[in-house]
């Protein structure tokens, strides 16, 4: 089907949204009682939010005060709250305030706000290859050229420093990390995201981390951008991150920057057009009765039980499927196929074995950019499923290894 006037060059180069490829497959699966499909595909909550904030929520709606704008930038409340709630997240000697922090209608529209406010078109940003599909499609359209680092499951996907500083020309402005990483689940040592900033600092470009899946990190704070005294965060750092998988509450859109706030007076230029305020109903359930920072055990029960099937899923995989990285929502598991195609695969067991997931394909392009053995990874969400359907997964996988009678790889 054709449009009858003309479009723009960006949304014209952007790849189409890849989850509906993915669920289109699984469409064409019979399921049954006995064999139903097992979704492992898109990295959603597998669990409700918690009562006491289904509670914050309903009696938030319900208030006539939620149906009117709020300021662009989100509602001081809860913008207070969140900056305490990374004092506590971040450790000691973390110093963020509520003029640090905005609210956005979701953590991808902060990524846009962010570019919006760093880059104009023909600029370049550096993203580890594989990348978060949004983030590269969000550039092509604002016509910003993605510069593609790539990474390896040798390096269990870690991005390299020493390539990234390689790759930084003047159009470069920033630097866009995702930790722990979707798709490949990778977990950024600490040490490494201070060898980022400091990268970024000294070449006067932004670093821009997305800290969407954090608080599934269990051990340790995620890293020490924060506290560090030599290089002050707001030089340098757009700090971006959801509420969608720590509080279960995807379909409410909330994110959020955090950032100078010499650097937030001009994204609120693009909030004002794009969102003119986030959404109000999360907002003020979230910081009635300062409901968020009562919802960190919640918050650290489910980043112990996706731990737990993490563990589950390592177990189980037949032992022809290699896990490259894993953490976060995600594993990034190589296939046992030989001269088989990622994307081939995730057809076949979207169709064939009721098995939806994303191959690598969907996180990069030959145009742009691959990462090396491109084409034999495949990403697979522990969050959408219970233990029981990880094992049923785990069965049909190697089942699929005699049904496909494809060679299996030495």
């Amino acid at each position: 089907m054709s449009v009858p006037f003309k479009l723009s060059r960006g949304v014209l180069k952007t790849f189409p949204p890849p989850i509906p490829q993915a669920y289109a497959w699984a469409a064409k699966y019979v399921p049954t009682i006995e064999r139903p499909l097992l979704d492992m595909a898109q990295g959603s909550p597998g669990y409700p939010p918690s009562k006491d904030l289904l509670d914050a929520l309903s009696s938030a709606a319900s208030q006539p005060s939620t149906a009117r704008y709020s300021d662009v930038l989100g509602d001081m409340p809860l913008r207070r709250l969140l900056a305490k709630e990374m004092e506590i997240v971040y450790g000691e000697g973390t110093r963020i305030v509520a003029d640090d922090i905005a609210l956005t209608a979701g953590c991808n529209l902060a990524f846009v706000a962010t570019v919006m406010g760093l880059a104009d078109a023909g600029d370049e940003i550096i993203l580890p290859t594989p990348w978060y599909f949004n983030h590269q499609m969000t550039l092509d359209l604002l016509g910003v050229e993605t510069v593609s680092l790539p990474t390896n499951a040798a390096e269990g996907f870690i991005p390299s420093v020493e390539e990234c500083a390689k790759l930084i020309t003047p159009k470069t402005k920033a630097i866009a990390l995702v930790s722990p990483n979707n798709p490949t689940g990778a977990v950024y040592p600490s040490a490494l995201l201070a060898s980022f900033a400091e990268l970024a600092h000294s070449r006067n470009i932004a670093l821009i981390l997305d800290e969407t899946y954090r608080d599934f990190i269990l051990d340790s704070p995620p890293h020490g951008l924060f506290t560090a005294s030599s290089t002050p965060w707001r030089d340098y750092l757009v700090h971006l991150f959801s509420f969608s998988k720590s509080y279960a509450i995807p379909g409410f859109r909330l994110g959020s920057i955090a950032a100078s706030p010499a650097f937030l007076k001009h994204v609120e230029k693009s909030l004002d057009c794009l969102q003119v305020c986030p959404p109000r109903i999360p907002q003020i359930a979230l910081s009635t009765h300062d409901l968020l920072p009562a919802l960190r055990p919640f918050i650290r029960s489910n980043a112990a039980a996706i731990a737990a099937r993490h563990d589950l899923f390592r177990q189980s995989l037949p032992s022809s499927w290699i896990i490259g990285s894993q953490g976060g929502y995600y594993a990034f598991v190589r296939h046992p196929f030989g001269g088989v195609k990622s994307n081939v695969v995730c057809q076949r067991l979207a169709e064939e074995m009721g098995v939806v997931s994303l191959p690598d394909g969907f996180f990069s392009n030959s145009q742009v950019g691959e990462a090396v053995d491109a084409g034999t990874w495949i990403r697979f969400s522990v969050a959408n499923v219970d233990d029981d359907k990880i094992a049923r997964v785990c069965e049909r996988l190697k089942e699929s290894e005699t049904r496909f009678r494809w060679p299996l790889t030495p």
